[in-house]
């Protein structure tokens, strides 16, 4: 007769197990315990405008050729005071900064070697914590991304560059109203008796200045 007690016991070891992956209801506490900490990123004060998955380049002078900076997600980043932007690119799992500048009135972006997908751009780059002048290639997927980008990034010098003429011409002439009111104010405090150089003085004066560049000419 054939004995049972091989498979009583294997009943037996099943329900030994179970009973181990039960839940017992205890709670253990963490050995250690993480505290959530808030970490800056110096985007805070910005506002991203645009932002496109693409592979940056920048090309190396010493090897004459270019190498890859990273791929990621590149920033138009409009400071909410200032209103200026800033082209600001990251690694996608690193976060490792690979551009980092201002998109300023000078810049200008055009096609890369007739590849639609791709455009460059001169700039004084800080990636490294150092400004540096770079020459950038980013390439992206579609022929439509990176005519997007080229799009914005004319429109962000263009903005920039009326916003540089405007305080330019205000403060130009801010200069030239505060020159006006002290001339006026010298011709008021001089009276009647201020004294007007004649023509004659005029020339005379000039011809010593002349005469004067030419003796330390020679003397030099």
């Amino acid at each position: 007769m054939a004995s049972t007690e091989p498979e009583h016991e294997h009943r037996e070891d099943e329900e030994a197990a179970a009973n181990e992956d039960e839940d017992t209801g205890a709670q253990v506490a963490p050995i250690v315990k993480l505290e959530e900490v808030a970490v800056s990123t110096g985007e805070e004060n910005e506002e991203a405008i645009l932002e496109l998955k693409a592979k940056l380049y920048r090309f190396d002078k010493n090897g004459n050729q270019w190498k890859e900076r990273g791929a990621g997600t590149v920033k138009f980043l409009k400071h909410k005071e200032s209103k200026k932007v800033r082209l600001v690119m990251r690694q996608s799992k690193t976060l490792k900064i690979c551009a980092n500048h201002l998109v300023i009135a000078t810049m200008s972006v055009q096609e890369h070697a007739g590849n639609e997908k791709s455009c460059v751009w001169h700039a004084t780059d800080f990636a490294d914590g150092e400004l540096k002048d770079e020459l950038f290639c980013i390439r992206f997927a579609s022929i439509e991304n990176c005519k997007t980008f080229m799009e914005k990034f004319q429109e962000v010098a263009e903005s920039q560059t009326t916003k540089e003429e405007d305080q330019e011409t205000s403060a130009a002439a801010g200069l030239l109203e505060k020159l006006s009111v002290e001339e006026k104010k010298t011709e008021d405090e001089a009276g009647d008796d201020a004294p007007v150089a004649s023509e004659k003085e005029i020339k005379s004066d000039a011809e010593k200045l002349e005469k004067k560049d030419e003796e330390l000419a020679s003397s030099s």
